[in-house]
């Protein structure tokens, strides 16, 4: 994605969030009200937290190019770098649209435990879920991902419900992408450095590399 249509997304997400409650209760605009604390926002992250190199990963659960790195990179990348302690890996969602954003808040509605797997669900069923142009529907299929994770409907229609963490979600978005100069998703922040999408052979040659270094 071209940054312009990237900051120009970012600059109107503000105005997605009251579609943020679905079931008609008032939780984005009783949000407005409290103040915005983007530390109360937990990394989701993977891997030995002592690992030698680190990699943040940027992407939306509403990208064709981030599901297909999930599908494609993901496993190999967590097989021989993740699961063998050399790397610890963190996914920070990117909200183009009202969409990813609820893809997001079901995530991590299961907690750290289930986010990852739930992310999994998310990515690889991206093409059905997205389908067609009613929200109602959208949230019906995010829905039902979640319950087939094992999340009940009260815990779901809570997550979905809630305006103060869809706010500060967004909040800590911005403040990432802005920190970290995130143009296009998905991206890869490796100790410190930003790179683009990659296939699995160009990414270990640039893991090992910066593994050799250590």
């Amino acid at each position: 994605m071209f940054r312009r249509e990237f900051v120009a997304r970012l600059a109107g997400l503000a105005a997605l969030l009251p579609f943020v409650s679905l079931s008609g209760l008032s939780g984005a605009a009783a949000a407005e009200e409290a103040p915005i604390d983007i530390s109360t926002v937990e990394d989701m992250a993977l891997g030995d937290p002592d690992a030698p190199v680190t990699v943040i990963e940027y992407a939306s659960f509403t990208c064709p190019h981030c599901a297909n790195f999930h599908a494609n990179v993901f496993k190999d990348l967590k097989k021989n770098y993740i699961d063998t302690g050399k790397v610890r890996f963190i996914h920070r969602e990117v909200y183009f649209d009202r969409y990813g954003l609820w893809a997001g808040m079901v995530a991590r509605c299961g907690g750290a435990m289930r986010y990852f797997g739930l992310a999994e669900l998310i990515y690889g069923g991206q093409r059905e879920w997205t389908k067609g142009d009613d929200p109602a529907q959208i949230a019906d299929n995010l829905r039902r991902i979640g319950r087939s994770a094992g999340l009940t409907n009260d815990q779901l229609e809570a997550c979905l419900s809630d305006g103060a963490k869809a706010q500060t979600l967004v909040a800590w978005y911005q403040a990432n992408a802005e920190t970290d100069k995130i143009s296009a998703t998905p991206s890869f922040v490796i100790d410190g450095e930003l790179y683009s999408n990659m296939p699995y052979a160009e990414f270990a040659e640039l893991l090992d590399a910066k593994l050799a270094a250590k």
